[in-house]
């Protein structure tokens, strides 16, 4: 019983560091306010589903960027839904990277080669927050699945 209690309080915890840290938003808690006994892994299925899908959506960017002259439109358009499926599952950090990246697009249609490489470099910004958060979220999830379900959700501080 004692061990289980100490799991739980290290999941209250884990997930408050994700806020404390702003890898996550308000988002995250309304996603867990959808989770009850019937779909105990809600959010943890959301959130998988997210990092699937989102895996196309990084490489159709990474080959935008590839092109010459660069298709900003394009780019900004791929870019728009990233950050959608990133602000669904309150992806705090990734989000920003996403609205900096759009805002280089905006301003790329004219000249290319110094915006190109604000874009690449927002781009591997973005990537790294969204791996970092993705290792953050499966260890999360991790310890969750182990300490079984709690009795209620709390909001974070």
């Amino acid at each position: 019983m004692e061990r289980n209690n100490q799991l739980h309080r290290q999941v209250i915890l884990s997930r408050q560091s994700l806020f404390d840290q702003g890898f996550l938003d308000e988002q995250f808690l309304q996603l867990e306010e959808l989770q009850d006994d019937a779909n105990p892994n809600f959010v943890e299925e959301i959130v998988t589903l997210h990092y699937r899908d989102s895996a196309r959506l990084i490489l159709s960017i990474e080959q935008a960027l590839e092109r010459n002259p660069l298709d900003f439109n394009k780019l900004d358009s791929l870019m728009h839904q990233f950050k959608g499926s990133s602000s669904s599952i309150g992806a705090k950090k990734v989000k920003a990277e996403c609205t900096l990246f759009r805002e280089f697009c905006s301003a790329g249609n004219g000249e290319g080669f110094l915006v190109k490489s604000r874009c690449i470099r927002t781009f591997q910004q973005l990537k790294k927050e969204y791996a970092t958060l993705k290792k953050k979220l499966e260890a999360y999830f991790q310890l969750a699945r182990q300490a079984g379900p709690a009795q209620t959700a709390c909001r974070p501080k």
